[in-house]
């Protein structure tokens, strides 16, 4: 296997970390994070916070205003089955979103909350 095969990882979410290659997108979800509001946004790399926050929303519309919220890929390798969930952090702002953060969770840690 080539070295720029192995660095396209790094670099790209979608790319299986364990054959390196491209995952599909097999789900997209909506969350709030009602503990969190405009101004005091806080970094989490634990999946335990997110667990214990995400509240599942339908569309956009329904995020409370000056609240944040994450959508979340959950992508699967083809050649593999290797699983990975993108989560990423936004605020709602006059229909757009304002990216803060993205966390990729490699080992199922979100799996409670995606298939319950």
């Amino acid at each position: 296997m080539s070295i720029f095969r192995k660095m396209r990882h790094i670099f790209h979410d979608d790319w299986c970390n364990k054959c390196y290659a491209q995952m599909d997108v097999t789900e997209r979800r909506l969350f709030a994070l009602p503990t969190m509001y405009v101004g005091h946004y806080v970094t989490h790399t634990d999946a335990a916070y997110y667990i214990k926050n995400m509240v599942p929303i339908e569309k956009k519309a329904d995020i409370p205003t000056g609240v944040y919220a994450c959508g979340v890929k959950v992508y699967r390798c083809p050649k593999c089955g290797h699983r990975a969930a993108l989560l990423t952090v936004f605020l709602p702002v006059r229909d757009m979103e304002k990216p803060e953060d993205a966390v990729l969770f490699e080992n199922g840690e979100l799996d409670g909350v995606l298939y319950q």
